[in-house]
């Protein structure tokens, strides 16, 4: 008799439904400001709150991310944000590109030849634009530059097609040797990436990088990082500061065995040797002999492919995994 009970009282009970996962029939108290009708001073008193530093959630807070003390998260969101993109597209493998912002496609760098030229024309003895003629002069010689990067950038792109890549040209995303290279990509329609960095005066990333693969950092370090994390091969093409800083280190780590040696190419032999002097520091005992054959010279895109290939091949590592 008690089970039958016990049954009955089962069947009868009542299961309300599930609440909705954000509506309500009836508001809670906190739904509505204190009106003015309680308090004339309440309105006033909650907007000010409202409005206040202190009331902004964190995560949207722009002036308390940008502080001091939150500059540990800023580092991790420069890593993160990034790492997460190039994870979700697949990014195994990069060939990094770097080179001078300053070294245009041939035909921009002789327009600007012509147009000081003719300027110099009409004033020919004006110091300042023989200086600049004949440094524009010197940027025209070495324009040929581009469309070896170029060709470089195609071959990679080529080397598993666009649906398969195994590998991607990663810039720095600038204009010139940086541009070549990315439109070289693009040329056939490989994906390739840009890492840009915020500067002073604002930075236009160059117009072939792949659009969900062009990121801006706040911090060059984490830059730097991402440039090597996941690097088969640098590839560095005659250049100024940025690209100095970034093969230098590149070749202190491998000098130092911080990361695992890698091809470090330098393009343009007579510009590099006169750049730096390798066998100087050698023989003046601030870098040892093996030292110098960190790197190597190439001048064609062919000879740079085939050489990364060659590379790998001797150091009996497969070029990609």
């Amino acid at each position: 008799m008690i089970k039958t009970r016990r049954m009955q009282r089962t069947i009868n009970r009542r299961v309300p439904p599930p609440a909705h996962p954000r509506e309500r029939h009836e508001a809670l108290p906190w739904n509505a400001p204190k009106p003015g009708l309680e308090d004339p001073e309440a309105p006033a008193r909650i907007k000010a709150i409202m409005e206040s530093p202190g009331y902004r959630q964190a995560d949207q807070d722009i002036d308390f991310l940008q502080e001091d003390e939150t500059r540990g998260l800023r580092l991790q969101l420069d890593y993160m944000k990034a790492e997460l993109h190039l994870q979700e597209h697949g990014i195994g493998h990069t060939i990094v590109v770097y080179g001078s912002t300053r070294i245009p496609e041939p035909r921009a760098a002789r327009r600007h030849v012509e147009d000081l030229e003719a300027a110099l024309a009409v004033t020919p003895d004006d110091t300042e634009l023989q200086k600049r003629l004949a440094i524009a002069k010197r940027i025209l010689a070495k324009s040929k530059y581009y469309d070896v990067a170029r060709e470089f950038g195609r071959l990679v792109g080529k080397a598993d097609g666009p649906h398969g890549q195994r590998v991607v040209i990663m810039t720095g995303g600038g204009p010139g040797i940086m541009e070549a290279a990315n439109r070289g990509a693009y040329d056939t329609g490989a994906r390739s990436v840009g890492l840009n960095i915020t500067l002073p005066h604002e930075q236009f990333p160059n117009p072939y990088i792949t659009a969900d693969l062009c990121f801006q950092f706040h911090y060059f370090a984490l830059r730097k990082l991402h440039f090597l994390k996941r690097a088969r091969a640098l590839v560095a093409f005659p250049g100024g500061y940025g690209t100095f800083d970034e093969l230098f280190e590149t070749l202190t780590l491998i000098q130092t065995r911080k990361i695992p040696p890698l091809p470090v190419i330098l393009v343009g032999e007579d510009y590099w040797r006169s750049a730096f002097d390798p066998d100087f520091l050698v023989a003046e005992g601030t870098i040892d002999a093996e030292d110098r054959d960190l790197f190597w010279f190439a001048e064609t895109a062919d000879e740079i492919w085939s050489d990364i290939q060659r590379w790998y091949d001797s150091a009996g590592r497969p070029f990609l995994t």
